[in-house]
């Protein structure tokens, strides 16, 4: 198999490099624009459609921007209408409840942010459509209806705190909206209220104080309990739950943890034994509640479990009211099964004014303080605010809830290649000829590495994204590919193939296959009947190496012309004078043959969408046996 490549230029080259990006090797390149509502995003350099496109971007580092880098033209040949350039705009940030000065100041540099607290259901439908993202607390109720009312506008939705139980996170991910947390900012000081907690629980703190400062002084009726060498039992063993933990052994307590998630090493250094549910609270003396509200925990401490644990057990509860049935709470209290409470969140905040619970002269509670310092205000304000900012530049948040966690050192390695999975997908649709239904994509990556360690979950659904946004109204992101290909019946397989090359690169090549259909380009059929495709990255750029059974080389800039000809001379004149008579530029030409004097496949990149005209006369070259246009 020989290949030839003409090129109009030598390309600039790309360094990818998470630090250093050499200025000599920057492509500069224009940020492929969609536009919507009069107003243009970002869209093939980001996942997450509608990233609005500022001066400020361009500054940022390639290493924390997922990059899809296209050229000027192609730019042009996509908007068709350059003079919207001038109606770029900033994007409009809801903050729909209270948020630190710091994290406000944040947003305010990067985009437009509106400030409505204590919003109706109504009027925060009423608003999203004109919001790009949307940052509450626990109050803000984010259910379909804000989805569906935000018309796709909504990229990203930030939670400033740990608990994301108030955000509909299937629908979100089903209309392609980011959904990202803090959960760092505020850990310490929800354990540190824990613990302040715990510890007031036992010496009865809150009920000694009220009774001084109602002129009482009853030493005898507070006796309080020790915390040393009681069992604590840490319901939830995450970020603070461990920190809860740690705290808890140097009060000198014995600490145990249910989790049926936690890592049982992390237990083990922390000196914490994992245990099952049971297990906990039966044999607890405390217990400490840090697990997450979901259909599963829901009312998970009810009549039952109360009844299996120690009698005079105590609970303190930072976490999430609803994992608590309360007036079986209060039923426990009454029997004694339950000495005490402290609760720091309750099922309906605020509570009712006559709440039997909150009124329990057993019961110590806080109004929802568990991340009410100073400090982690203002972290949980900048957490997020960072978050929000990151997704709407594109970037893939570290704290992302509903899209695949994909680490900072695998995104700079795979951003060259992402470019060239979307395109790879884009090509191989359109060869698929009118009609055929595709529902089975397979996806093979060539690299030099162990396959067990190439995490390929970005490209796949870069590949999803160019399969099926050119065929429906779908917007697709990492967030929503896997769903909305299964949602349209397309499965997409992947298999990795170990190949003898550089190790230096994560991949080697990108094979598409499409099974089962029809092609209006029968040259890209392989043997066994399945469309191919095969692409590499070069010097930064992505490039098609391989069409059907025939090795081409042409840079995936711009659009592109595949001629199926007799391999005879003068065929890349012809083309290309008809081409260029029609002042339709080249930018590169790569023809592929089996053998001398046979069959060849002309590969032609052209900055222009050449006209019907122009193709048909293409077509009309007498050792032209089939052709087709291909727009990237």
């Amino acid at each position: 198999m020989a290949t030839s490549s003409i090129s109009s230029a030598a390309k600039n080259l790309i360094n990818f490099s998470t630090r250093n990006v050499d200025s000599q090797k920057k492509s500069i390149f224009s940020k492929h624009l969609s536009f919507s509502n009069s107003s243009i995003s970002l869209q093939k350099l980001s996942l997450f459609k509608g990233s609005h496109f500022s001066r400020k971007l361009q500054k940022t580092p390639i290493s924390n921007v997922l990059e899809t880098v296209e050229s000027k033209s192609d730019l042009l040949s996509r908007t068709r209408d350059p003079g919207n350039l001038v109606k770029t705009e900033r994007p409009t940030i809801l903050v729909s409840e209270k948020l630190g000065e710091a994290g406000l100041d944040l947003l305010r540099t990067f985009g437009n942010v509106e400030c409505s607290y204590n919003l109706s259901p109504d009027e925060l439908c009423a608003k999203i459509s004109l919001c790009d993202a949307l940052i509450v607390r626990s109050g803000t109720k984010v259910t379909r209806q804000v989805f569906e009312a935000a018309k796709g506008r909504l990229k990203v939705v930030g939670r400033a705190g740990v608990g994301i139980d108030n955000v509909d996170l299937q629908a979100a991910t089903e209309f392609g909206c980011l959904v990202v947390n803090a959960p760092t900012a505020n850990t310490i000081a929800a354990a540190e209220h824990g613990i302040a907690l715990l510890a007031s629980m036992a010496r009865n703190v809150a009920q000694a104080d009220a009774s001084m400062k109602d002129g009482k002084w009853q030493r005898n009726k507070y006796v309080g309990v020790s915390l040393v060498g009681k069992t604590l039992a840490i319901m939830g063993f995450g970020k603070v739950g461990s920190e809860v933990a740690r705290r808890a052994k140097g009060l000198g307590m014995h600490v145990i943890a249910h989790d049926p998630y936690a890592p049982a090493d992390r237990a083990r250094a922390i000196g914490v034994e994992l245990v099952s549910f049971d297990q906990a609270i039966s044999t607890a003396d405390f217990i400490s509640l840090h697990m997450p509200l979901t259909p599963t925990t829901n009312k998970v401490f009810n009549d039952e479990t109360f009844s299996k644990m120690k009698k005079g057990v105590r609970i303190i509860n930072v976490a999430r009211g609803g994992v608590i049935d309360e007036d079986a709470l209060v039923r426990a209290l009454d029997n004694g099964t339950v000495a005490q409470a402290a609760l720091d969140v309750f099922t309906e905040e605020p509570p009712p004014k006559d709440s039997k619970l909150v009124q329990h002269e057993n019961v110590t509670v806080t109004p929802h303080l568990g991340a009410s310092t100073k400090e982690a205000q203002e972290g949980v304000a900048v957490e997020i605010a960072e978050a929000v900012v990151g997704a709407l530049r594109g970037e893939l948040s570290a704290t992302a809830v509903n899209a695949p966690m994909v680490p900072p050192e695998v995104l700079s390695e795979l951003a060259p290649y992402v470019s060239l999975a979307e395109k790879l997908g884009r090509l191989a649709i359109q060869l698929v000829a009118g009609g055929s239904g595709i529902q089975s994509v397979k996806v093979v990556y060539k690299s030099a590495r162990d396959p067990d360690n190439l995490d390929t979950r970005l490209l796949r659904a870069m590949i999803t994204k160019g399969i099926i946004e050119p065929i429906s109204d779908s917007h697709i992101n990492l967030v929503n590919a896997d769903f909305t290909a299964k949602q349209k019946g397309l499965r997409i397989s992947e298999e990795r193939v170990l190949v003898d090359s550089s190790s230096e690169n994560p991949i080697d090549s990108i094979q598409v296959q499409v099974s089962n259909v029809e092609s209006k380009f029968a040259s890209a059929l392989t043997e066994n009947g399945n469309i191919s495709i095969e692409g590499r990255v070069k010097y930064g750029i992505p490039h098609l190496t391989c069409v059907g059974s025939f090795g081409v080389d042409v840079s995936l800039d711009g659009n592109l012309i595949l001629c199926r000809q007799v391999d005879q001379p003068g065929m890349i004149g012809r083309v290309g004078n008809i081409l260029g008579e029609r002042n339709v530029n080249v930018s590169f030409m790569s023809v592929g043959r089996t053998a001398k004097r046979t069959k060849a496949i002309m590969a032609i990149g052209v900055d222009e969408e050449p006209d019907k005209d122009t193709l048909k006369k293409i077509g009309e070259v007498p050792a032209v046996e089939e052709f087709v246009f291909l727009e990237l």
